[in-house]
């Protein structure tokens, strides 16, 4: 069976989240880089990792790494690697995106055209022809030059795992679906404790968090180009792990998730959000205002994605916000909050520093995400919550 090094970008800073996930699924890790984790894996691996990763923003295929240093360089490289091994004849291939760190080839779209030409040099040879007709399925490559190394990867995920096929509507200043769930797993919090977002939008933070409680893979719904490379991934394998994926869903799993917010409008997309990913049931929406954030169970999670003020809100506003959200957390004096937010002045009015301070990017705003972690419970009700 074919063997690849298998490369999945990811947020900054959430590259152990992803570690852990493909560790979790049996596969070796090779090495981590910022922004991206790679594994060993086999046709299997591709197919897996494209299904069951929540955390990941797509698949590739590592199909060259080396030095360049010219666009001469970059040809040559290129022109060696085996593509018949990746592309069929009537295959249709273009570097969908190229991207350049502190290296001497900077310009992405010299790399992309120099790319592609060398690979058609290469395939033209091999294959006796002088001019592909690329009519067959979609083969995107992107390339990464980070201090003059490049690498080549083959994109067997298409639209971007973050869009799990449950959010065709979002609110404004959404959070990715990839980047809720990294955060998510990054606290303690278990299907079996109460989580609430008190500025839930589009309901991205207890959908994943439902998905999770309920084993739904976050790739059921949707569909990866390379499930059309039936010369490089048999067909059965997609079907195989799909079924699998559907026979390990817990069905009418009763979990503490709610969540509110002050937009009838928000509430309704975040409704209609969660009923296509199968867990409206799992989930209670109510309008409800921040400042009336009360809950009667104890050492429960708030996570959530207040206003910060970059798109939604003026910074005047914020203060009351942030103000109530922290009178809240006094009432719930035995839950732990833990918030993505811009906003410089939201320790301050909250009323307490962060025990962590995470970096993050949501979309192309630089974030924080805070950690407030409230007391343990006790080891009898830990059993019991």
């Amino acid at each position: 069976m074919l063997k690849f090094d298998i490369i999945c970008p990811c947020h900054f800073g959430l590259e152990a989240v992803l570690k852990r996930e493909i560790s979790d699924l049996g596969y070796e890790i090779a090495r981590t880089e910022d922004g991206r984790v790679i594994f060993h894996g086999d046709p299997d691996a591709v197919v897996m990792a494209n299904l069951h990763l929540r955390t990941a923003e797509r698949v590739l295929i590592d199909c060259a790494e080396f030095d360049a240093y010219s666009f001469d360089d970059l040809f040559e490289a290129v022109k060696a690697v085996r593509w018949e091994d990746y592309i069929p004849r009537d295959g249709r291939f273009w570097v969908k995106k190229a991207s350049s760190v502190n290296s001497k080839l900077f310009s992405p779209r010299d790399i992309q055209s120099i790319t592609k030409k060398a690979m058609v040099d290469h395939l033209s040879g091999v294959y006796g022809v002088a001019r592909f007709e690329e009519t067959g399925d979609d083969y995107p490559l992107r390339v990464f030059i980070n201090k003059d190394h490049v690498t080549v990867g083959l994109d067997t995920t298409g639209d971007s795992l973050h869009k799990r096929g449950y959010r065709p509507e979002a609110v404004e200043a959404p959070i990715a679906e990839n980047l809720a769930a990294a955060l998510i797993m990054l606290t303690p919090w278990r299907a079996d404790r109460y989580l609430v977002d008190p500025f839930c939008g589009s309901g991205t933070f207890l959908i994943e968090a439902a998905m999770m409680a309920r084993n739904i893979a976050p790739g059921l719904s949707r569909s990866f180009t390379a499930e059309r490379w039936t010369d490089l991934i048999d067909k059965k394998l997609w079907y195989e792990a799909s079924d699998e994926a559907t026979s390990e869903i817990i069905p009418d799993l009763q979990v503490p998730l709610q969540g509110y917010d002050i937009d009838p409008k928000a509430l309704e997309i975040a409704r209609e959000n969660a009923k296509r990913a199968g867990v409206l049931d799992t989930i209670h929406f109510q309008q409800r205002a921040v400042a009336d954030l009360s809950h009667h169970g104890s050492y429960g999670f708030v996570i959530t994605n207040p206003p910060y003020g970059e798109r939604i809100e003026s910074k005047e506003t914020l203060p009351p916000i942030y103000k109530d959200l922290g009178e809240a957390m006094k009432r719930l004096d035995t839950w732990s909050l833990y918030m993505v937010t811009s906003y410089a002045d939201a320790e301050r009015y909250i009323g307490k520093k962060a025990e962590k301070n995470r970096k993050i990017y949501n979309g192309m705003i630089r974030t924080r995400f805070l950690s407030f972690p409230g007391p343990k419970p006790p080891k009898r009700n830990r059993e019991k919550t």
